[in-house]
């Protein structure tokens, strides 16, 4: 399908989950003039980094956004207008799997966008024109290209449907010195976070195994990477935007992170990752796509599917049987220094 004039493309949450809407988006940009994003404040910092994106539209959506504000007439009735302006004729509105697309849908129906498509369980009326039905067991890649698919949009020719930023990346300032391995202690959900005097344990026994180190974070976790940084480690926490992170973590030979936003990104510049997943969403859903990755923690653990945001859990089963010599361990393993056939009991990998 080829669509003249502007598609719309709608993603409200994170950075992560924009990021792993990348290949749907560029399906939709194949098949269209111009390809406009609406998406979120959170999301905003990756929104400029996709390829096939043309415009951005930043709007916090309070159905949407995890710590959401009170519905405002004023700003709904100014997103409508600014939407209108565009003169859009499709959209597809992407969500995950616990997201209903309805109320987005309304907002859409009431800026003339005429042809609205959304996987919804839920009964549409005269909101979508294609109410597309998937599983629960799709990866979130997958998921999103299974609605552009049925929208009428596929891949270009040669595309692998893999996470992408667009290149060349900006250098930050103070170029680490390569090779190196970037740990990125935070994460955006509470819940999903090792301790941090794991991940101090964790730099100490890299630096001491003589593998450089470049902690990273974001303006509000300086305080964190400051704490598990030691000597000899590069603190870059809170000093870069997501353009210069994705040309440190491209540089990096392996990328040590929970399941957040720079787990995709180092997914996006093709850099291996181990990944200390904690089972609040299912790791056949969420984990690092289409890299080489390790996955460690209990995926059996309670907190399994429980989408919580604070382990209510005590001593939080699902990361405390990480301990940072298995981390090390995939790390080598990663960096080839130990081969991936000899088996390790302290690796424990997600279930299929």
């Amino acid at each position: 399908m080829t669509v003249s004039g502007t598609m719309l493309a709608v993603r409200l949450d994170s950075a992560g989950d924009l990021l792993l809407t990348g290949p749907a988006l560029r399906a939709l940009a194949a098949g269209s003039d111009r390809l406009l994003l609406l998406t979120g404040p959170r999301a905003r910092g990756v929104a400029g980094l996709l390829p096939g994106v043309d415009d951005v539209l930043v709007w916090h959506c309070p159905w949407i956004d995890p710590e959401p504000r009170q519905v405002a007439r004023d700003e709904i009735e100014t997103l409508v207008s600014r939407i209108a302006a565009y003169e859009v004729d499709r959209a597809v509105v992407f969500t995950s799997f616990h997201q209903s697309p309805l109320p987005t849908a309304l907002l859409l129906r009431m800026a003339g966008v005429r042809h609205v498509a959304a996987i919804s369980d839920d009964y549409p009326g005269a909101l979508l024109d294609i109410r597309h039905r998937t599983g629960d067991d799709q990866h979130e890649v997958e998921r999103a290209l299974d609605l552009a698919r049925a929208a009428g949009f596929e891949l270009p020719a040669g595309d692998r449907g893999l996470l992408a930023v667009e290149r060349p990346l900006p250098e930050p300032a103070g170029r680490p010195p390569e090779p190196y391995v970037v740990v990125h202690p935070g994460t955006s959900v509470p819940a999903r976070g090792w301790f941090p005097d794991r991940w101090a344990a964790l730099v100490d026994l890299l630096v001491a195994s003589g593998r450089p180190v470049v902690v990273t974070g974001g303006a509000d976790e300086v305080e964190l990477t400051r704490q598990v940084t030691a000597p000899g480690a590069i603190d870059l926490g809170g000093r870069t935007t997501w353009a210069e992170l994705a040309w440190v973590v491209a540089h990096a030979d392996v990328v040590v992170v929970g399941n957040t936003g720079p787990a995709h990104l180092a997914a996006a510049v093709g850099t291996p990752v181990v990944s200390l997943f904690a089972p609040t969403v299912p790791a056949r859903c969420w984990a690092p796509y289409g890299v080489p990755t390790i996955l460690l923690g209990d995926q059996q653990a309670i907190c399994r599917n429980s989408r919580v945001t604070r382990c209510p859990y005590p001593g939080h089963p699902c990361l405390a049987s990480v301990v940072p010599e298995a981390v090390l361990r995939a790390v080598e393993q990663l960096c080839g220094v130990v081969q991936p056939g000899r088996p390790d009991p302290a690796l424990q990998k997600a279930d299929a």
